[in-house]
């Protein structure tokens, strides 16, 4: 199994500043790090290279996007507006999206990560790919960005993959824990790209994600929420996955599979109140290769999005990349013992079903318009 690997260190250097979650430090807020600072990210890629499991992956360079990739997505004056951010004293380029200095060169280089894993795995170099990038994406809309993100990473990769490599499906899945608004805005009325997200219900953005949002126009039905309540563990997203990704993909049948892999929805994450562990997200990953072997040719490519516990989100990265290499490390995970204490909820829930019922009867209404039958 060829992994490919995209990472620079430029992408930890970031800046969003001094911040308390969503509130900037002021007043009665004592500073500190911003929440979305780089240590998460470092710590996931030093323990990819302590475990050994980083010499068995196929080392992909990227480079920055250039301004006729971003505009795949982006309008030309909102790039303008972060490049001009960027280069003076920064600001915010929307709602919560941090531009400090230099950050238009480090989110091209994280979008040209993201292309450059599309192109390895299109050019059957690898045959799956783990890019390791900063700042986030799935949250950025074509003249907004939101939430950490500055260019939507997956967005402008898919389109790439569109124009420059010919597939003509592409699924994106986004189990990161706040809603995909940025990949659904892009893609809303498109019939060639299935949107996926599965995402604790009215997180962030408020009121977005909602299970009624089902596409416009041609792409009415191609666009699939899946908002959980919070407190929702492995047994509501294993039946997620059961009952509604992989039953859409096998419909849709993708020529490429795009995650937009968020480990904030990991139970100690400061941002989310879900309940997973490393092995749900490395058996989400084990259920996407089966679908990318029945119908991509194994190309399935994983874009690094949220997580923020510096101590739990390197052990969620290790188990993905055990599952996309097959290689195993002799890394044990020492929170998987705290299972015990949250056992009664990780089983599916009546809340929980209730939501897989809502979104099953939608799926189900434009089951042949996914299929290609209309």
């Amino acid at each position: 199994m060829k992994t490919g690997f995209v990472f620079h260190e430029s992408y930890l250097w970031h800046d969003l500043g001094s911040a308390a979650a969503y509130i900037p430090a002021g007043g009665y807020v004592e500073p500190e790090l911003h929440i979305d600072n780089p240590s998460a990210k470092r710590r996931f890629r030093n323990l990819i290279e302590v475990s050994g499991i980083l010499r068995n992956l196929v080392s992909i360079t990227p480079r920055q996007a250039t301004i006729d990739e971003l505009t795949m997505v982006h309008g030309k004056e909102y790039v303008e507006k972060v490049k001009k951010l960027s280069d003076s004293k920064g600001g915010d380029a929307g709602e919560n999206a941090i531009v400090g200095i230099g950050s238009y060169e480090i989110a091209a280089l994280a979008v040209g990560g993201c292309i450059e894993a599309v192109d390895a795995v299109a050019d059957n170099r690898v045959e799956n790919a783990y890019a390791l990038v900063r700042p986030a994406g799935h949250h950025a809309e074509p003249d907004f960005g939101r939430g950490y993100c500055i260019f939507n990473n997956i967005a402008i990769a898919v389109k790439y993959a569109q124009r420059i490599k010919g597939f003509k499906k592409i699924a994106i899945v986004d189990w990161d824990v706040h809603h995909g608004n940025g990949n659904q805005k892009a893609f809303y009325q498109d019939p060639t790209v299935l949107t996926i997200s599965i995402h604790q219900d009215r997180l962030f953005p408020q009121d977005m994600g909602l299970t009624t949002e089902v596409g416009a126009g041609k792409g009415e039905g191609f666009n699939i929420n899946i908002p959980f309540p919070p407190g929702t563990s492995s047994g509501g997203y294993i039946s997620a996955f059961d009952r509604i990704i992989k039953p859409a993909l096998d419909l849709f049948k993708p020529e490429l599979i795009i995650v937009a892999c968020g480990f904030d929805g990991n139970i100690i994450d400061p941002l989310s109140r879900q309940l997973l562990y490393s092995e749900d997200y490395r058996l989400f990953t084990r259920i996407l290769k089966e679908v990318a072997r029945d119908h991509c040719q194994d190309r399935l490519v994983l874009c690094q999005e949220g997580g923020y516990s510096t101590a739990y989100v390197p052990f969620c990265g290790l188990a993905v990349l055990e599952e996309l290499s097959e290689y195993s490390t002799q890394v044990n995970d020492p929170f998987l013992a705290a299972r015990k204490g949250v056992f009664p909820y990780r089983e599916l829930q009546t809340s929980q079903d209730q939501v897989l019922i809502e979104v099953e009867k939608i799926r189900n209404k434009y089951k042949d318009r996914i299929s290609g039958e209309v």
